[in-house]
């Protein structure tokens, strides 16, 4: 339940992401990301309003940490890879199988839209109801192009699935604006969703991932993946194939799934979401099963429109050939 209180105000702890000019990926030197909500809002009480005290700044690492090439499992060279950062990690056991640049801190994209599903889904709004696509949802960052046109009128259920399976802007952006207390307590949320989970080099400014400010480590992804596993709807959302809606009278419009590998039969695929603004280069997660293997598997950065998904399947193909890795599970 969300409660209204007396000459409230919204103040989210400031995050702090310090970075060198030694990484080289596009964020600005020492540079501060913070949020903080218009002074004439209303405040409520975020379901994770327990977990304030852990809203602290947090400083980034910008040297790889000592690392011993027999701890890495899963034996599959760097530059094998077209992302800049990917991680493996092992669901049930906790085992980091493989990692490469995993202590970066990066611009998400659009990856964003697993959060902003959880923070929805956890209010408990009413899916039925139909929000409308306004001016509000238009792209004013990367003038990015929608379907949906201003005077749509969806569900929210179908708003989650589009940002889900086709990463619609304004459909999340739709969804934020219609939180209880607007988008900055959307936002607000979202932040303390993300340390409750434990992501605590992890930040958010808006629902869409179009900002570059929406940032995230591979590690802190992997927990964000985790926890949307649970959710049912954002299982069956994020892995649709297709889906038609009908946001005008007389108007049928098709979206598809972004990410190709829920099509694929050789992949059994949980959760899923691909990102991509310029900053963040083209991004995928999923969590699936490698063979025996509950896993989630975060790529970042890639610079190919497909180099992500292949960069999943050179890992999956990876592991399929090392039998001994198949078989210690």
């Amino acid at each position: 339940m969300f409660k209204t209180k007396a000459k409230p105000t919204i103040i989210l702890a400031a995050t702090t992401l310090v970075l060198t000019s030694a990484v080289a990926f596009g964020l600005k030197t020492n540079a501060q990301s913070t949020y903080q909500a218009e002074q004439d809002s209303p405040q409520y009480d975020a379901p994770y309003k327990v977990h304030a005290q852990n809203l602290t700044p947090v400083t980034a690492s910008v040297t790889q940490p000592a690392q011993n090439d027999d701890s890495i499992l899963l034996k599959l060279a760097a530059n094998d890879l077209h992302s800049q950062v990917a991680y493996v990690y092992d669901v049930d056991t906790g085992e980091v199988l493989y990692e490469k640049n995993h202590y970066l801190v990066r611009p998400i994209a659009s990856i964003t839209k697993l959060m902003t599903a959880m923070v929805v889904l956890d209010a408990q709004q009413d899916l039925d109801e139909m929000l409308e696509i306004t001016r509000e949802d238009i792209d004013t960052l990367k003038h990015t192009r929608s379907r949906l046109s201003i005077g749509s009128k969806l569900s929210r259920r179908d708003l989650l699935l589009l940002a889900l399976m086709s990463s619609e802007n304004r459909a999340a952006s739709a969804l934020g604006r219609n939180y209880p207390g607007g988008l900055p307590a959307f936002v607000r949320a979202m932040n303390e969703k993300a340390q409750a989970l434990g992501m605590r080099y992890t930040l958010f400014v808006e629902p869409t991932g179009l900002s570059s400010e929406n940032l995230s480590t591979a590690p802190d992804l992997a927990k964000m993946l985790q926890a949307a596993a649970e959710y049912s709807l954002i299982q069956q959302f994020s892995t649709n194939k297709d889906y038609t809606v009908s946001p005008k009278p007389g108007q049928q419009l098709r979206y598809v799934n972004t990410n190709r590998l829920v099509a694929n039969k050789d992949w059994q695929i949980q959760v899923s979401k691909t990102g991509f603004i310029n900053e963040a280069g083209r991004c995928l997660v999923l969590n699936t099963q490698l063979d025996n293997r509950n896993v989630a598997i975060v790529l970042l950065n890639a610079y190919g429109r497909y180099s992500g998904m292949g960069d999943a399947n050179r890992i999956r193909q990876a592991y399929q050939s090392q039998p001994a890795l198949v078989a210690a599970r």
